[in-house]
């Protein structure tokens, strides 16, 4: 009876482990235990970076300092900026949604406070968006992505 209750208790300990596994785990990526500042102007957001070897390459550039971004916006419902240099890619097919951070053909950084259906490499995700879409604003905004 013992071994059996044992067994049991190792079964359900297996189980919300895996299951705890999965809710991290979406069609938008595995997110990571760090996040990211995001400076609009003196607006600040934080934001859930992803485990993928983009945010890696990201990350190491924050790590050297701040990373300044003018973005443009696009279509009216996201915000578009060259980083200045080339990141690994692993586009996959999303819908995004506002908060949404993603990299766009490897050097462009996409803000979004719309949705869009498209192929990306999903770098982060702004945790609370209260006054995000105010933040980005009509026209251009400046960002700066650093960490915390």
């Amino acid at each position: 009876m013992k071994k059996r209750m044992t067994a049991i208790i190792i079964i359900v300990a297996v189980v919300i482990l895996g299951l705890f596994i999965y809710t991290r785990v979406s069609s938008k990526g595995v997110e990571r235990d760090m996040n990211m500042i995001v400076m609009i102007g003196d607006k600040r957001f934080e934001a859930t970076l992803q485990d993928n070897k983009a945010t890696d390459e990201l990350i190491q550039m924050m790590e050297q300092g701040p990373v300044k971004l003018f973005l443009q916006d696009y279509s009216g419902f996201e915000k578009v900026g060259a980083l200045g240099r080339k990141l690994s890619t692993s586009d996959k097919p999303m819908r995004t949604s506002a908060g949404d951070i993603v990299l766009y053909g490897g050097d462009n950084i996409v803000m979004f406070y719309g949705s869009h259906s498209w192929s990306y490499t999903k770098l982060a995700r702004i945790n609370d968006l209260t006054g995000w879409e105010a933040a980005l604003g009509k026209g251009n905004v400046s960002v700066t992505f650093s960490l915390e």
